[in-house]
């Protein structure tokens, strides 16, 4: 591990490749010979063209997509594509079906209910958001415009291990803690967006990646900024985009393909979430995990300690052992080890090794 530095198990904002800081730093006071910072030239100059023209092609060939999709890179956070995308597409009678199976993914819902056109399609609410709802249990609706997926839930520890059958209705997924981090077969979705902030850079920009001819829409009854199509037709340059989170995305997915691509992401990220939940299997009951076992997610791995007392004794411990962020999200509680892309093996041998000397300790 570098010097000063902790390995970092937040969920977003979330660790970061190193090697892509590093080059950020040589380059932050002259870019490509500009003799201003990345955050100093104007979005409408060549070279930051370019950076935004790089990143969308290297996208775009990380997930195996053609001519028929494109990317956009937005601000607002997920959360503003929740209102967006019901805007945008659930029209004329129709409604947004839901799979509801965590806190974002009920968000996401919520916001479709605002407007009247919220459906719900499944549900695990009930199961205290254990598991991911089956193909048998998802009931779309007949006028829906789509299906909308939270495809890894970050606080509940779930993700998806199957693509949704829709029988033609558009397959919308939020992918905010899992994009990029396994190959999919990205075709059969419609319409991805995803935080940065998790497997793609810094906070501050959404990467939505989408057939064109479903977002090429210009409803002149939704607000200018609200609309996938001018955002489309603009490339992404409609108002000054988020320069530097922009550059850093663009940075990361260069590192995706400088690693081997998705199948060399996905056979690293299988392995570390395998270190964890052997951890956690093989302690005799010690530690619980949150996840259904057919529905852990490769991303963010969830269990809890005998007792509060002592899930808060592991955080200040692990702390002092420069492993960072496992605190569970305050709706559920317990531990949360997130392990993205940018987490070294290192980094989650050195949790595991930790969470069997403590429960050795306390048990």
């Amino acid at each position: 591990m570098e010097a000063n530095r902790v390995y970092n198990f937040n969920p977003g904002p979330a660790t970061q490749p190193l090697e892509v800081l590093k080059e950020a730093q040589a380059e932050f006071l002259n870019f490509k010979g500009t003799g201003e910072s990345i955050i100093e030239i104007s979005h409408r100059a060549k070279e930051f063209e370019a950076v935004l023209d790089q990143a969308k092609a290297d996208i775009l060939s990380l997930m195996g997509l053609g001519d028929d999709y494109d990317v956009l890179f937005l601000q607002g956070g997920a959360s503003t594509q929740f209102a967006m995308i019901p805007m945008n597409f659930a029209r004329d009678g129709k409604v947004g079906s839901y799979v509801v199976s965590g806190s974002f993914a009920e968000k996401a819902y919520k916001e479709a209910e605002i407007l009247g056109v919220g459906h719900i399609a499944a549900t695990s609410k009930d199961d205290d958001f254990r598991h991911v709802p089956t193909q048998d249990e998802i009931k779309i609706a007949d006028n829906a415009a789509y299906l909308h997926l939270c495809y890894n839930n970050t606080i509940y520890g779930t993700e998806y291990h199957y693509i949704p059958e829709t029988n033609g209705v558009p397959l919308v997924a939020d992918m905010s803690s899992d994009m990029l981090s396994r190959p999919l077969d990205f075709s059969k979705f419609t319409f991805i967006y995803a935080g940065a902030q998790k497997n793609l850079g810094p906070a501050g920009v959404v990467v939505v990646v989408a057939k064109k001819s479903f977002i090429d829409v210009k409803h002149k009854d939704i607000p200018t900024m609200l609309r996938y199509g001018i955002h489309l037709e603009k490339n992404s340059l409609y108002n000054t985009p988020p320069a530097f989170c922009i550059y850093m995305v663009g940075k990361t997915v260069a590192w995706i393909k400088a690693q081997g691509g998705l199948s060399a992401m996905a056979e690293r990220n299988a392995k570390k979430a395998k270190i964890l939940y052997d951890a956690i299997d093989n302690s005799n009951g010690f530690y619980k995990g949150h996840a259904a076992k057919d529905s852990r997610s490769f991303m963010n791995v969830t269990f809890r300690l005998p007792s509060e007392e002592l899930e808060k004794k592991f955080v200040d411990e692990a702390k002092a052992k420069s492993l960072c962020g496992v605190k569970g999200h305050r709706s559920v509680g317990g531990m949360r080890a997130s392990i993205y892309n940018a987490m070294s093996i290192e980094g989650v041998e050195r949790l595991a090794d930790f969470m069997e000397s403590f429960r050795k300790a306390n048990a």
